[in-house]
């Protein structure tokens, strides 16, 4: 055999022997990993809000709260329970990962922060209905964080 033929087939084993651990692996903790990350994520966020100008999403945030609130509650007091919120949700992915009735609260979460998309286009797009100001692309990574929850808590976790 020659040199090139047994260096191919080298890497091949070597590709198989990788697919098969990389599958092991994320059948085994797959779920729970997604699970940790989006948690963690969450824990992030949260304590962050807790700091004034820190979150790139304090004003937005703020902003959609008021107006879901309709202008009732001072907005520092919404940030404060927003932060709590997105705490005790990560806290919750990260301890309690196979809890489903958490999944519940994190998708309530989720919608709101959609609804920026409806209250602030403005702030959203650049050109609607695609493009994307870079608070519109923070908003869209939430759809990432909804898919992979699905994932995570579907039938076979």
């Amino acid at each position: 055999m020659s040199l090139n033929k047994t260096k191919a087939m080298s890497t091949i084993n070597l590709s198989a022997i990788i697919d098969n651990k990389l599958t092991t692996l994320s059948s085994k903790y797959g779920n729970l990993l997604l699970k940790l990350s989006i948690g963690m994520i969450y824990i992030w966020f949260g304590v962050l809000e807790f700091f004034p100008g820190l979150s790139p999403a304090e004003k937005l945030a703020g902003d959609t709260l008021s107006t879901l609130t309709l202008h009732m509650i001072d907005q520092e007091y919404l940030i404060w329970i927003l932060a709590a919120m997105e705490l005790a949700i990560g806290l919750g992915l990260v301890l309690w990962p196979k809890s489903k009735a958490l999944i519940f609260v994190v998708f309530i979460h989720m919608m709101g922060t959609l609804t920026p998309m409806f209250f602030f286009p403005e702030l959203v797009f650049n050109t609607p209905p695609f493009g994307f100001s870079i608070v519109g692309q923070y908003i869209m990574k939430n759809f990432v964080i909804i898919s992979a929850l699905i994932m995570a808590y579907s039938k076979r976790s």
